[in-house]
């Protein structure tokens, strides 16, 4: 990289990175000054000018001018020992005022006297120097730049390609950086295929030292709610409001819904003509299924809804403050309240925050006949 190179880099990186040039300038600069004192062993205080138009690079070495030589000090430590003091400045690095005045005569103590040491072949480190710079600040620019642009993105849904895959991850390209889905997060029994599109729902953005790590679910409930915002329009504008969504990833889902609108039918919405809303929502989640459950302010009325698909259900609160009901349904629905190794009755506790114990009207009534 000759000095014209070197301006034309960071023009680019100016135009395309959105980085301020003083900023890749001084990084520059100070990269320079630690290669020059490492490379010429050198002791003073130096300073390095590129200029912005011709790319020249110029190094000066500078002492500060002192009364006398700061050598350090000594003090004591809290147990009493003597413990020596680092002098601000290194003596190679300073000048006393009488030395300096034969230079310059009417310099003071506190300024400068500084003096070109650029070395002859300081071209070929300076090139080194700044190529490892200019690439940095690229990669610094492109971190910021991706973070800034999924900055705000956590919990929202996105559609991504499945890039690579490897023993616990599938690596899922978003564009401009890829993000993580571990393969705990996919719905139980799906196949993932790659360079397919999915849907993808982002749990987390955090930034490490190699750039933004954004991990994707497909398992999380909020995987559930952005897909009804996605499909059904209601939704997305708030017309109809997705009260609760709970989860058993793979198996079922139940969706407390009401809508804003009296005259809008919350459930009819969601599911469409012939299941042609909803569809879109189902082909995303395997086989699982959705349970779509209307909202009601009394406890009694949504735990009865969130019993769904079991029907005639009877539901009894002793006492509200203690978030337990007794839910009664005959012996034919049993085994629909209760749900393949019970996840219908969970997720129902889950949906009403109630706990839930079930009985079948038989037993109610052979309790009460004894």
């Amino acid at each position: 990289m000759n000095s014209k190179e070197l301006i034309k880099a960071v023009k680019v990186i100016v135009e395309e990175k959105h980085i301020s040039e003083d900023v890749i300038f001084e990084a520059l600069q100070l990269a320079l000054a630690t290669a020059y004192k490492k490379n010429f062993d050198s002791k003073t205080n130096v300073r390095v000018d590129i200029n912005r138009e011709t790319g020249d690079v110029k190094v000066y070495s500078y002492q500060v001018v002192v009364d006398e030589y700061d050598d350090g000090s000594e003090t004591t430590d809290e147990e009493g020992n003597v413990v020596k003091v680092e002098p601000k400045i290194n003596r190679d690095a300073q000048i006393l005022l009488e030395d300096a005045q034969k230079i310059s005569p009417k310099i003071k103590v506190g300024e400068t006297i500084e003096k070109e040491v650029t070395p002859k072949d300081f071209g070929r480190v300076a090139a080194g120097t700044a190529k490892q710079v200019v690439m940095q600040k690229i990669r610094e620019a492109e971190k910021n730049s991706i973070m800034e642009e999924f900055q705000g993105m956590e919990y929202e849904l996105m559609v991504g390609m499945v890039a690579l895959e490897d023993l616990r991850n599938y690596y899922i390209d978003l564009g401009r950086t890829r993000g993580i889905l571990p393969k705990s997060e996919i719905i139980p029994g799906e196949k993932i295929e790659m360079g397919a599109n999915i849907k993808v729902y982002i749990t987390k953005i955090e930034s490490n030292t190699k750039g933004p790590v954004i991990l994707l679910s497909r398992k999380h409930y909020g995987f559930v709610k952005r897909l009804f915002e996605h499909e059904i329009p209601e939704v997305a504008n708030g017309t109809i409001i997705l009260q609760q969504v709970v989860r058993e990833p793979g198996v079922r889902s139940k969706v407390a819904v009401y809508s804003t609108n009296p005259n809008i039918d919350p459930i009819g919405s969601c599911i469409g003509e012939k299941g042609s809303r909803i569809a879109g929502v189902l082909k995303e989640l395997s086989g699982e299924r959705v349970d779509l459950v209307l909202y009601s302010e009394d406890p009694a009325e949504f735990i009865k809804n969130a019993m769904s698909p079991a029907k005639d259900v009877i539901v009894s609160i002793p006492d509200p403050e203690k978030k337990e009901a007794l839910v009664i349904v005959n012996e034919a629905n049993l085994s629909l309240a209760i749900g393949k190794k019970g996840s219908n009755i969970k997720l129902a506790s889950k949906l009403t925050k109630y706990h839930l114990e079930i009985k079948t009207m038989e037993e109610i009534n052979k309790v009460g006949n004894q």
